[in-house]
Order: C-alpha cells, then structure tokens, then sequence
C-alpha cells in the first residue's frame, strides 16, 4: 500500500495541527484540571470541516475519507486525546449509521447539522450491567400504535450530558434466539420528555471530554425514527464500532507521538552526572522502543483507514489491529514517558502523567483490548 498524503490530505493534518496549538493547548491545563467542556471549540472544528469527512456534498460533507479523518485526529491527540474525541461523536458513530442505514430523510434531517455541530451527538450501547457482551444489554423499546415508547440506563456515554441527538440501542424482541437478533437502532432527540442526562464527574483520564449516564423513562420515539429494519440494530452497532475503533487507534497514534514529543525534548535539556540524559543508553533504549511501537501503529492506523476509504471489502480485522495496537503502544509509550521524566513524570506538571491517564481509556472505550484479540485470532483461526 502507498501511505503517500494526497496534497488535501497534508493541508487537513496541518489544519488539524494548528487548532490543536493554537485552540486547544493554551488552556489545556487549566482545563484539564477543572474537567472543563469547551463546545466552542467543537463549533470551530466543525467551521473548519473536521466532521464531515465521510459524507457526500449533498449533505454538507467533503468525503475526504477515513485516512484524512485519521490524520486529524491524531494531531489533536497528540495535543489532548479529549479533544480527539468529537470525531467519533460528530462523525464516526451517528453519520456512520446513517449513510449506511438510515432513510434518505433521516440524512437529510441529521447529517448537516452533526457535520455543522448544530447537533452534538452521542451513541448509546453501554448499560451498568452491559459492556462487551453488548446482546445483554436490558434498554427496551415497546412497538405502540404511532411509536417506540423507550426505557432504560444507558452508562458511560461520551458527550452525555451536552448531546442532542443520539443512536440508541434497545431490545425490541427479548424472546429473539439467538439474542442478538432482538436488538433494534433508533435515532434519538435527547431533549425528548423522559430523558435524563447526567454527568459522570469522576474519571481517571480524559477530563476534557464529558461522560455521562442516560435515563430513559417511557419515552416516546417516533416510528420513523428507527433505523434500518426492527432486529437490526446488533449488526448496525457492530458496523458503526468497526469505524468508532479506527478513530479511537488514530488517538492512541496521537498520544504515542505527544510522549515521544515530551520525552525527546526533556531528554535533551535534563542533565544528570553532568550529561543530558539522552546520551544514556537506557533513555535512549526507551525512546526506540516508543519511536518502533509509534510508527508500527501508525501504519496500521493508515492500512485500516486506506482499506475503509477503497471499500473494496469489510477491513474489520486491520481495524481490530490497528485499535489493539496502537492502544497498547499508547499506554506504554505513557508509561515509559513517565520513568524517562522521574519525579516530575509523577507530577501534573508535565502532560506525561495525563498521557498514561488518558491512554488507558484506548484499552477499554469501543471494544476492550481482549476484544480485540478475540477478534483477531477468529479471523486468523477461520482461515
């Protein structure tokens, strides 16, 4: 494959890359240690056409593809993983169900404003007692004469409690064998009568990005409003996670590259023993291993995203290696930064100790990295 950035593509990083220094890092600190949600920068990332990499003209997109989506995300990332994460909310998650399976209306209706951030978005799969087995999950939604009327907790939901509109799955058939097939998708008004959204205040990382519970009380979804057909919904999460997986590698690419960042820097200006501590062969033995790990996630990062833009087959199995990967590569990447550092990698000082806070959500978020082997190895072994 020739990973070779297009002209469009380059002036979309160095886009990407002059928000993230120019918008985001001189307040990042700050924000970071107050938990603060800045929506005005997701506004101006939506001026600048980040959200709207997949979707035709016709609905506000440029359909640039999942590389140059890819590359943003990482420069943002590289900055703060927070701020990564609006791609998969504006985009990935919400306009990947909907080109794929939604109605022409519900395009037309939905997709500009996600691309334009009129809507945030969100898409709800995980519950309290619901993670990787996403086919026990216990959201209901009851067929009535004009409508789906919707109950349930959905846990862990980014962009809860700002999100307008969500994709939320329920189970329509609890009698369905196997289960999975009892399962529905619907596109969701979260200002609905019913809804409850509520912030999830205490996280180990990402603490620019809001999470949150949702509480469904007998809300009434209009019948339009499901997506593709009833006991569908199970397949469509699992297409919409195979394109969440991809943005949340790229991240982890992009936090690799900021504790490479770091660490060389820091390298070169600490002394001890009367040397800089890049000239020992430890640090520097550390610093290879991040460089290698760095760069041999990144390219799989690429080949996932190269493969989704040809769609000339389903890239499920370079996505689940890309993600499992890149995440792993992340957080040892974050961990070998904080020794490099020392003391002050155990400080808020430097962004290294929120680097490995943060990496450790890529392990977890969208499919776990055990998940990830799973299918990998199924894959492999059906060979």
């Amino acid at each position: 494959m020739d990973f070779a950035l297009t002209e469009e593509q380059q002036m979309m990083r160095d886009a990407a890359r002059r928000f993230a220094e120019e918008r985001i890092r001189p307040t990042m600190e700050e924000d970071e240690k107050n938990s603060y949600y800045r929506k005005e920068l997701v506004l101006e990332m939506a001026e600048l056409g980040f959200f709207g990499c997949l979707a035709p003209e016709e609905y506000g997109g440029t359909e640039v593809g999942h590389l140059a989506a890819s590359i943003m995300a990482m420069e943002l990332a590289r900055v703060s993983p927070s701020w990564g994460l609006p791609f998969n909310m504006q985009m990935n998650g919400l306009q990947t169900v909907l080109l794929n399976h939604g109605t022409e209306e519900q395009k037309k209706k939905y997709i500009p404003g996600l691309i334009n951030a009129e809507l945030f978005g969100c898409f709800a799969i995980t519950e309290p007692n619901t993670g990787s087995d996403v086919a026990s999950m216990k959201t209901w939604a009851v067929e009535k004469d004009d409508c789906f009327v919707l109950n349930g907790n959905k846990m862990w939901i980014s962009n809860v409690p700002y999100a307008d509109l969500g994709v939320v799955y329920a189970v329509t058939d609890p009698d369905a064998k196997p289960k999975h097939r009892g399962i529905s998708a619907f596109i969701v008004d979260m200002h609905s009568e019913g809804i409850t959204q509520k912030a999830i205040e205490t996280k180990l990382g990402l603490h620019c990005a809001p999470t949150g519970e949702i509480y469904f009380e007998d809300v009434k979804v209009p019948k339009e409003n499901l997506v593709g057909k009833l006991g569908e919904g199970f397949k469509i999460c699992m297409q919409m996670l195979d394109v969440t997986r991809l943005s949340c590698a790229a991240r982890a690419v992009g936090v690799g590259q900021g504790c490479i960042d770091a660490c060389v820097q820091y390298a070169k200006e600490r002394t001890q023993f009367g040397r800089p501590i890049a000239d020992f062969q430890m640090i520097q033995a550390s610093i290879a291993e991040m460089v290698v790990e760095h760069e041999a996630a990144k390219l799989l990062v690429y080949q996932a995203a190269t493969l989704k833009d040809e769609a000339t087959r389903r890239s499920t199995f370079e996505t689940s290696m890309a993600k499992y990967f890149a995440a792993e590569a992340a957080v040892h990447a974050a961990n070998e930064a904080c020794k490099i550092f020392g003391s002050y990698g155990f400080s808020s000082e430097y962004p290294v100790e929120r680097f490995l806070r943060d990496s450790k959500s890529f392990q977890v978020v969208e499919g776990t990295s055990n998940i990830q082997k799973i299918i990998i190895a199924r894959n492999v072994l059906a060979d």
